[in-house]
């Protein structure tokens, strides 16, 4: 049966149809198909102006323009090289093997080894960070933990029959560690899980995998989102690239603390968590817990603590009487946590722990492969075959020290902190960042380039953390450093004086390498020029 057309569809047709007949059909054929050329490079550019912001976005476009002129490229690429080979100081190849030896050394290796470790620099008491365990590596908690990981070199955990012992001391670190973390508290619901990592690093990609899928069965989010502070740990960048995470980085608030309202604004149906930090990185400041929590409950997402440095000094502290707020799994909304046994849990390095609220949240961690020739497979974290010898030496370390050795170790660390945070405030060109809640002081200066007192702080066997906006220095406090306080405090002061009275690059510093990447407009350059440095130094 047909249906009359109408007349005024009869008229459009035909007038369609003479207005079009004055063009050819090619034209006609390829003006859609550039319409919707166009209408997709507009759709990229605003997508690149979103994810960017407008000024990069234009600084970005007019480098690359500018690197077309003929000669500026290599003039650029040049620069370039000159930065890494300085920033690769008196690193030299000569020497290094590159193919096996035609006869085996046999013990006499050992020899070889202890040779190659007198080049190292003198790192007892020196580091920010870096080593956390106090005393001589030949004796004491160092020897133990050295002959635990021997004892236990051989063992994978990997192979849960062959090795139960490790398994079993996986377990109980992980639960001991929960139990630090309020996994015995009524408020955390009593259902803490986790595994043990190779670091901070793993951990938080974990969280961050476990958190998208997580929310992708949950919510159906296909077009995940993260957003953190700009003084969360770079990890994050690592595991937005690793796992396709939109990253968003919030400035934080004017005490260096997450912007809890900030965050608030960058939530929306893609979102798939937020993350705090206990204390952060740069600063030794701790992130608003609670009032994250609370955000990420209202909005039922994810919400990760970055506890890889306070982990094992926050509760301890607490118990001492510092000013400490909620951080753990107590608070509400808190999903997942991460923290470092090999830090101020003085492990050996390689060791640390991510934690789940439930099992329903951890079960999105593991991978498991049903149609492997080589048979049915599933593995925990991203490595398949894991040191056992590690998770021995951190088990070791924790049941050797105990409760009673962890409260000891934070009194002294966090007294040698205050003494440090008050001598850095007693001197008057420089300041302290924000409110230092633990063990990190992160300090700068409007009166000398603080990066020119570290260059002359690295000349005295110093080896501080440099930081970025604002340009400063950090030490992160350790055992290592409580007997020798009044020794860098006044290596400080004299640095910064000769500084004051001499300023200008220090030759063989890095301030100025520092305070020009700080300066750079276009990051894709100094990204390309850590690349290049990396990519140099293996």
């Amino acid at each position: 049966m047909a249906f009359p057309i109408p007349p005024w569809l009869n008229q459009y047709r035909a007038s369609a149809n003479s207005f079009l007949s004055q063009y050819e059909p090619l034209i006609l054929l390829i003006t859609p198909l550039f319409s919707l050329l166009i209408a997709r490079i507009l759709q990229s550019i605003f997508l690149v102006i979103h994810e960017r912001g407008l000024k990069a976005t234009i600084i970005s476009f007019v480098m690359s323009a500018i690197k077309l002129v003929p000669g500026v490229k290599k003039y650029i690429d040049s620069e370039k090289q000159k930065i890494v080979d300085k920033l690769q100081g008196s690193s030299n190849r000569d020497g290094w093997r590159t193919e096996l030896p035609k006869t085996g050394l046999g013990d006499n290796v050992l020899v070889q080894m202890r040779d190659e470790k007198q080049k190292d620099v003198t790192w007892q008491g020196k580091c920010s960070g870096t080593v956390y365990i106090g005393g001589n590596e030949n004796e004491g908690h160092f020897s133990l933990i050295n002959e635990a990981c021997s004892m236990f070199a051989h063992t994978n955990p990997l192979h849960l029959s062959v090795f139960p012992s490790v398994v079993r001391f996986e377990a109980e670190v992980v639960a001991m560690t929960a139990a630090i973390l309020g996994s015995k508290e009524k408020a955390s619901g009593g259902q803490i899980c986790g595994n043990m990592t190779s670091g901070g690093t793993e951990s938080i990609l974990l969280a961050v995998k476990s958190s998208r899928d997580y929310m992708k069965a949950k919510k159906g989010i296909t077009k995940p989102e993260m957003i953190i502070p700009v003084s969360a740990h770079s990890a994050y960048d690592k595991a937005a690239q690793y796992f396709k995470i939109k990253l968003w980085r919030v400035p934080v608030d004017k005490e260096f603390r997450a912007d809890v309202k900030a965050i608030k604004r960058y939530i929306n149906n893609n979102t798939i968590m937020i993350v705090g930090s206990a204390p952060g990185f740069p600063h030794g400041i701790i992130d608003p817990i609670e009032e994250l929590g609370d955000l990420a409950s209202i909005y039922q997402i994810c919400f990760h603590v970055d506890l890889c440095l306070g982990g094992f000094v926050l509760p301890f502290a607490r118990k001492l009487g510092y000013p400490v707020p909620p951080f753990d799994f107590t608070v509400q909304g808190v999903t997942s946590i991460s923290v470092d046994v090999h830090k101020y849990g003085l492990a050996p390095k390689g060791t640390s722990v991510v934690l789940y609220r439930n099992r329903e949240i951890r079960k999105h961690q593991f991978v498991a492969v049903t149609e492997w020739t080589g048979g049915l497979y599933v593995s925990p974290t991203i490595a398949g075959s894991r040191a056992g010898g590690l998770i021995a030496g951190a088990w070791a370390a924790m049941i050797s020290l105990g409760s009673e050795g962890y409260l000891e170790n934070t009194k002294e660390i966090m007294e040698a902190s205050k003494r440090i945070q008050k001598g850095i405030q007693d001197i008057p060109e420089l300041f302290v960042i924000g409110r230092p809640d633990m063990s990190i002081i992160a300090f700068g200066s409007d009166v000398v380039d603080i990066f020119e007192v570290n260059d002359i702080l690295s000349s005295k066997g110093w080896h501080l953390n440099a930081l970025q906006r604002p340009n400063s220095v950090h030490i992160c406090v350790t055992l290592q450093h409580v007997p020798v306080v009044q020794i860098f405090l006044k290596d400080l002061r004299d640095s910064v004086q000769t500084v004051k009275e001499n300023p200008g690059p220090v030759n063989g510093g890095f301030a100025p390498i520092y305070g020009a990447a700080g300066k750079m407009p276009d990051r894709v350059m100094v990204q390309d020029l850590l690349v290049e440095f990396m990519d140099s130094s293996y």
